[in-house]
């Protein structure tokens, strides 16, 4: 039997574009393991950190092929990866669709690993959803927040997105 992982994650930015962070809790199913992580980015966007918090969090796992349920309350990744949209994104080289970067990034990892995704909704008292919550909302309060490199390049007009 393959092992199990449950990846809670949820991203946030005060202001869209703004501070943000992400806040991620992973637990093993069926052993008493749970792991949290989370980061802030001085300027960015909520979808920014929702995408990054599940890339961040398939990125903690060290065994490839690792059977893995992400709990998110994004419905713009869960859409994306469950619809089937990225994966036509991707065949048209992401032509006019927002943070490129994060979803080739996304699905060079979401390939290592069987992934699934349900979507749960946010701020409705389940209880890692919340904690998600309070570790992106505290970690985009930090004073010594990241640089999200690609998206201030983009939005000042040195990098374009094509």
């Amino acid at each position: 039997m393959k092992p199990q992982v449950y990846i809670y994650t949820d991203g946030s930015s005060r202001g869209n574009p703004g501070p943000g962070g992400y806040g991620i809790v992973m637990e093993w199913v069926g052993k008493p393991y749970v792991k949290e992580f989370s980061q802030g980015y001085r300027k960015t966007t909520n979808n920014r950190m929702e995408l990054l918090a599940v890339i961040v969090a398939l990125e903690q796992l060290k065994k490839d092929a690792t059977k893995v349920k992400v709990f998110t309350d994004s419905k713009y990744v869960v859409d994306a990866v469950e619809k089937s949209w990225v994966f036509g994104w991707e065949k048209k080289g992401f032509k006019d669709k927002k943070n490129p970067d994060l979803w080739k990034l996304f699905l060079k990892i979401y390939r290592k690993h069987e992934v699934s995704f349900q979507w749960i909704k946010g701020h409705n008292n389940h209880k890692q959803n919340e904690r998600c919550d309070f570790l992106a909302v505290e970690s985009s309060k930090k004073t010594n927040l990241l640089v999200d490199e690609y998206y201030e390049r983009l939005n000042n007009g040195t990098l374009f997105d094509s």
